[in-house]
């Protein structure tokens, strides 16, 4: 079954890189394509209406997948997930625009009522669905919670509440009132590096077991206590909370260049990374960047810190990086996807492609990737094998492993949706053999993952990766409404300038 599909893949694939570029293809008007997206956008519908609180409007973390067992946690990623899914579903007719609006105005009726930090209206990680209670108590165990303000995940709900106030105007007072409340200074480390400040991972209001920084980057109130680590490196999800915070005035323009593109080719300071980096110095407000790239059979890319789908592409939702970033973004957005095909349909010969953190097939969660376009050394495995790359760093380290033997490489959906603006064939033909080979497809949509080489599918649904496939479809069927939403005239004059002005390093073949 497997070689069958790969052949079949392959075939599909070959045609669609010969295949003109259409504006039926960019833009998704080929009927049965509409047809079968459509569809899939219908049944992730269900599995989200399936985790959702009939009275709070909180979404459950994720749902087994006979949609019967909701989990007794969410996050504020899962509830912006869950706001921004409702305005696809309305806008694809999927709900009404009574029952939509209705759905939301529960969710922020809630959201105003939870507990937050106040100085800063930031949102802690872990509340019930039943009732927005703050998490103490781990509901499956019953153990420790210690709770946690995190940095990207206040941006992902931050960034719903924009989707809403703009998409549906009876709501706009109240979204715009919680958004306003938020205050991204408070995670940014201005001292962080001599030149630009970067975002912490977040705080916590206690002191937490293990390592922690007291301190305050706000205005007022008491310490907290941050993070050991800052969210440093340019491709990761993380940036969301980066533009949020440089729109709204909180965050200083320059610290948008003072992420790392790679660590520095700096004789051996920094030959813990993948591979050796090639790049230049330029500058950018003052501030030095190395734009340094990784190699990927014949193509250069800023890597992120795993090598995963979802911290390349999902800002990629919500702000038009490609389209703002003609010599940076646009490029990396390509190569990433294609490093993706390439690594499952041929380096690692699995027949299949997607790699992003996502359910472990044989256990809870795991991060997945292709390691070699990952900075960790040691990052993000695409097989339940964990099978570690290393190519070695010249001069410096030895490689022990340049070529190994991939095992039972595990693929997730959400990955190969996040694909469709850059390979929608490919996407596509992808996505057709994990449902009809593989049977990874339930009456909530696509399973959260499946380990393709034996065939063990994750049977569950995670709210996040289901929210980003309902907004990657969207965006694909309506001509990436999510963005217009998103970006109103007050973002595109902060950011769009700071985007437009990357040079990265990127190359495709």
């Amino acid at each position: 079954m497997r070689t069958r599909l790969r052949a079949l893949l392959g075939g599909v694939l070959a045609l669609a890189l010969l295949a003109p570029a259409t504006a039926a293809n960019a833009g998704g008007g080929r009927g049965g394509e509409r047809d079968t997206l459509l569809r899939y956008a219908a049944d992730t519908w269900t599995s989200m209406t399936a985790m959702t609180d009939d009275g709070t409007g909180l979404v459950a973390d994720h749902i087994d997948g006979e949609l019967s067992t909701p989990s007794g946690y969410t996050s504020p990623t899962n509830i912006g997930g869950s706001l921004w899914s409702t305005v696809v579903a309305r806008d694809l007719k999927l709900v009404s625009r009574t029952e939509a609006r209705e759905r939301m105005a529960r969710t922020l009726d809630t959201l105003a009522a939870m507990e937050r930090h106040e100085p800063s209206g930031m949102y802690y990680n872990w509340y019930s669905p039943a009732d927005g209670s703050k998490l103490t108590s781990w509901p499956t165990d019953g153990s420790a919670v210690h709770p946690f303000l995190s940095t990207v995940d206040n941006g992902w709900l931050a960034a719903a509440l924009r989707v809403v106030a703009s998409a549906e105007p009876r709501l706009a007072k109240q979204a715009d009132a919680l958004y306003a409340s938020m205050d991204f200074g408070w995670f940014h480390d201005l001292e962080a590096t001599p030149e630009a400040g970067i975002n912490r991972g977040g705080f916590w209001v206690e002191p937490p077991p293990g390592c922690s920084v007291p301190g305050n980057y706000g205005d007022d109130g008491p310490d907290v206590y941050y993070t050991c680590h800052w969210y440093d490196t340019t491709v990761s999800e993380a940036r969301i909370a980066t533009y949020l915070g440089i729109a709204n005035g909180q965050i200083p323009a320059e610290s948008y260049y003072g992420t790392f593109r790679t660590m520095p080719e700096r004789g051996c300071d920094y030959a813990w990374q993948e591979q050796k980096p090639t790049g230049e110095w330029r500058e950018y407000l003052g501030v030095p960047v190395y734009e340094g790239v990784y190699e990927y059979r014949g193509m250069k890319l800023v890597p992120a810190w795993g090598g995963s789908m979802f911290e390349a592409l999902m800002p990629d939702l919500f702000v038009p990086e490609a389209e703002w970033g003609e010599d940076s973004w646009a490029v990396n957005h390509q190569a990433t996807v294609r490093a993706q095909i390439e690594h499952g349909m041929d380096e690692a010969g699995y027949g299949y492609w997607g790699f992003s953190p996502s359910s472990d097939p044989f256990g809870e969660y795991r991060e997945y990737g292709v390691e070699a376009i990952g900075i960790s050394a040691d990052g993000y495995a695409s097989d339940v094998e964990r099978t570690n790359v290393d190519a070695g760093y010249e001069g410096c380290r030895e490689a022990t492993n340049p070529a190994p033997d991939f095992g039972d490489g595990v693929v997730t959906p959400h990955a190969v949706f996040l694909a469709l603006p850059y390979a929608k064939d490919e996407a596509l033909a992808d996505l057709a053999g994990l449902e009809q080979e593989l049977g990874a497809y339930g009456p909530g949509g696509f399973s959260d993952a499946v380990a393709v080489g034996s065939g063990t599918v994750a049977e569950r649904y995670l709210s996040l990766d289901q929210s980003m496939i309902m907004a990657a479809i969207g965006n694909d069927l309506q001509r990436d409404r999510l963005k217009d939403y998103f970006v109103d005239r007050e973002f595109e004059r902060a950011v769009r300038p700071l985007v437009e002005a990357l040079e990265f390093g990127s190359e495709l073949r």
